[in-house]
């Protein structure tokens, strides 16, 4: 059976262009001139930094200060000396910076690692005197929290496992703790069962640790060395921390047999163990079935109502019951309703809540749902206004930015030294530069500096800057579309959605020309260098060497054309095609294949089975409809450009 087609409303006839939402014309850029021998001096030092060169560096301090990045080279130097600071000439040093550059992003940056140094040799009233850190992390949280609990402010269960993360400083606050017995057998083991659960090994034996004693530490670290083995000695009676770990052993066993364990558990510990035990098992099956579309997953996830599961089990139990054929949405509410509060108001469960009780005929109830976040710009507040009965339309407009607002912006010290940084190719310093000035910006402030971006063609921190707005939004900045007429252009040439290509680069590079990935995908839409070498001879493209697949023309004649092959191969689905663009055109084959009947496309996407994937499908057909509007002034439908997906046996795609 042939996928369910995708109807669309289309952007491809009638389009017009995006135009900024200002009259005021782009001045010469704020970007401080690179020629200066104070900018050399810059880069030098930026040479000596990268090199261990720290005395090459120190003498660029001086010659670099009178550039607008020299406050570079100082901050390069002293973050060195920072484990010298209880030396008086270092500490005076790093001092006097603090108070020099008071307020920016380097200020800040260098306050947080003195604090951390402080932290690691237990100097707690200097961690408290460098405090707070408004760029903050996980490390100076954990770090900050410490230092107040050894200077009598007795920290919480609830202020420690909302700061902590698996890294240096937080290690060490839990270390201190559990040995003042803050936290306790009930706090420590959901954290060693969800690294059991991620197979986050190492970080589950400092838990095992410090939940076990002796004894059964030893008989933990004896499990985890060959658990089938281990479990088939066991007999006699058990303490509760010895049924802990045969349910982790179990889990272990399932991560490499599934089809063993659950052997293991039907013939020989569904009588044995306590209810609490099995029931976290049945999960920790239930999480390793799911990705597979095994359909035990669902059932396994039954047996797990009313205990704590990790937030991925969650939410994973609530979209393994909406992949059936047929959904019992009274599971799928109670589902939700043991989520904890933070993922329960997340759009995408109040969203699957609000289906579930008009499923039921609560209608009322679930409309109130619907309500909460049809005001969010983003895939389940386009359905949720949808099921009120709306179509997608972009925001008025607000008033346009004026000269006065932008020349503002083109004054703020942080966005002159990070369009700098930008412009001299330093991104990894510029974008938290940028991202730093723009706090406590009001959205009109917001605004003229996304402008300004724009002026300056940086045309990510167009859109991420304007995203950050809460009350006034500018959808000209937040969906910009650059090079239109071009992509336009591409996307026609071969009968593609323009509206579909510009939702898919918004996702897939910002607009970043010479963007590139981790894995080496490269340009506006983000071409592995072997798709980009398939499809230019597929196209007859004999020109095509490697060093071109950053060209402007030619990364989006080949990306466009690789879109159209996938979209070909996969029914006319955008859903489909989405997820192939991003994760291969095999795998939403595969997802496809595994179905038990036709289902709505957010069903399909919200239960792709990898975290990225399922995102950037989400977030790419959110985007086409809003550029849809855009371009063609028309109301749209993210529910039609969703369509269905119906089940359809897995075959070799004709695309790489």
């Amino acid at each position: 059976m042939p996928d369910v087609a995708t109807p669309i409303v289309s952007s491809r006839t009638g389009s017009s262009t995006i135009q900024p939402n200002t009259s005021v014309r782009p001045g010469p850029s704020i970007a401080a001139p690179d020629s200066t021998p104070a900018a050399q001096a810059v880069v030098l030092a930026r040479q000596a930094m990268n090199n261990k060169q720290w005395t090459q560096l120190s003498n660029q301090i001086g010659p670099a200060s009178g550039d607008i990045l020299g406050i570079y080279p100082e901050y390069w130097y002293l973050r060195t000396q920072i484990a010298a600071a209880n030396m008086p000439d270092t500490h005076q040093a790093l001092m006097r910076f603090l108070k020099k550059n008071e307020g920016s992003f380097l200020a800040d940056k260098l306050r947080g690692e003195w604090l951390l140094h402080a932290a690691r040799s237990g100097d707690f009233i200097t961690v408290l005197e460098l405090s707070p850190v408004l760029n903050g992390n996980s490390q100076i949280s954990c770090a900050q929290l410490e230092a107040r609990h050894m200077t009598a402010q007795r920290a919480t269960v609830a202020e420690a496992t909302k700061v902590f993360a698996p890294v240096g400083a937080c290690w060490k606050l839990f270390d201190q703790l559990v040995a003042d017995k803050v936290l306790t057998g009930n706090e420590l083991l959901p954290y060693l069962q969800d690294f059991i659960e991620n197979n986050k090994v190492t970080e589950a034996r400092r838990f095992a640790a410090y939940l076990f004693d002796s004894n059964d530490l030893a008989t933990y670290d004896a499990m985890m060395r060959d658990p089938q083995k281990w479990l088939a000695a066991q007999s006699g009676d058990r303490s509760t921390a010895v049924n802990d770990i045969v349910a982790i052993a179990l889990a272990r066993v399932a991560r490499t047999d599934l089809n063993k364990a659950e052997e293991l558990v039907r013939t020989t510990w569904a009588n044995k163990l306590p209810r609490l035990n099995l029931q976290w098992v049945y999960g920790q099956f239930a999480s390793l079935a799911v990705f597979s579309f095994d359909p035990r997953a669902y059932g396994w996830y039954r047996e797990t109502f009313g205990i704590r599961l990790s937030d991925t089990n969650h939410a994973w139990r609530v979209r393994a019951s909406l992949r059936q054929a047929k959904v019992d949405w009274g599971w799928v509410q109670r589902s939700i309703d043991q989520m904890g509060l933070p993922q329960r108001n997340d759009p995408t469960w109040v969203y699957w809540k609000a289906r579930a009780l008009a499923a039921q005929g609560k209608e009322k109830d679930a409309r109130q749902l619907y309500e909460s976040i049809a005001h969010h710009f983003n895939f389940y507040g386009q359905l949720a206004s949808e099921e009120l009965g709306r179509t997608i339309v972009a925001p008025e407009k607000p008033s346009p930015v004026t000269a006065e607002e932008i020349e503002q912006a083109r004054q703020h010290l942080g966005l002159r030294r990070a369009v700098t940084l930008f412009k001299r190719g330093w991104r990894g310093d510029a974008v938290p530069e940028w991202n730093f000035a723009l706090r406590g910006m009001t959205d009109r402030q917001l605004m003229a500096a996304a402008e300004l971006a724009r002026h300056e063609h940086i045309y990510d921190r167009v859109v991420n800057t304007s995203d950050r707005t809460s009350k006034e939004f500018d959808f000209s900045q937040r969906y910009i579309a650059p090079f239109e007429g071009r992509v336009t252009a591409q996307a026609r040439e071969i009968d593609v959605d323009p509206a579909w290509v510009y939702g898919l680069i918004r996702q897939e590079s910002r607009f970043i020309m010479d963007a590139r990935s981790v894995v080496g995908a490269s340009g506006l839409m983000q071409l592995m260098p072997a798709t980009a070498k398939w499809v230019a001879k597929k196209i007859g493209m004999t020109d095509f060497t490697p060093q071109k697949v950053n060209d402007f023309d030619t990364n989006t004649k080949l990306g466009t054309n690789y879109l159209s092959m996938v979209l070909a191969d996969l029914g006319g689905s955008q859903v489909l095609a989405s997820a192939g663009y991003n994760a291969g055109p095999g795998r939403p084959m595969l997802w496809r294949s595994k179905l038990d009947s036709t289902v709505e496309g957010a069903i399909f996407a919200e239960t792709i089975p990898f975290n990225e994937t399922r995102d950037y499908v989400k977030n790419v057909l959110s985007n086409a409809t809003y550029y849809a509007a855009l371009f063609t002034g028309q109301p749209q439908s993210l529910k039609e450009r969703l369509g269905q997906i119906a089940p359809q046996p897995y075959g070799r795609a004709n695309a790489q």
